[in-house]
């Protein structure tokens, strides 16, 4: 059976996949899937749930918020913000479970900081005004 190999980019990682034998997405015009030697392709994926089976016959799965899939020469290239891989839809579940907790531990660092800077600020201008009416 002939296969090609995805390679996966993200803005904070990146990994390959030698030998893929099919993958299924999705874009605007609906579901598609690609084999090897397949003409060029390229389209925007939507946000969603790909597939991708190897050579061995393993099934894995992709959550995405979208992305850039370009097909040549053989080789599958997917560039999005971030991905999920898994061998299987519950375990696709818990990863996002998990990313969107830490999203969100993140976010409330962030909040945190922002009132942190604000109260800074507002010392700092209450200082100033202190000082130019001495």
């Amino acid at each position: 059976m002939k296969t090609f190999p995805m390679h996966l980019i993200s803005a904070t990682r990146s990994e390959s996949i030698p030998d893929v034998v099919q993958f299924t997405g999705q874009d605007a015009s609906g579901s598609f899937g690609i084999m090897a030697n397949a003409f060029r392709r390229i389209t925007t994926l939507a946000y969603g749930l790909a597939h991708f089976r190897q050579l061995s016959g393993e099934v894995e799965y992709l959550a995405m918020p979208g992305g850039l899939l370009y097909f040549l020469d053989n080789q599958l290239r997917i560039a999005t913000t971030q991905y999920v891989r898994a061998a299987g839809l519950s375990e696709v579940t818990e990863a996002l479970d998990r990313e969107l907790r830490r999203e969100g531990e993140a976010m409330r660092d962030i909040r945190q900081s922002m009132r942190n800077l604000d109260e800074q600020v507002m010392k700092k201008l209450f200082e100033l005004r202190q000082a130019a009416r001495r």
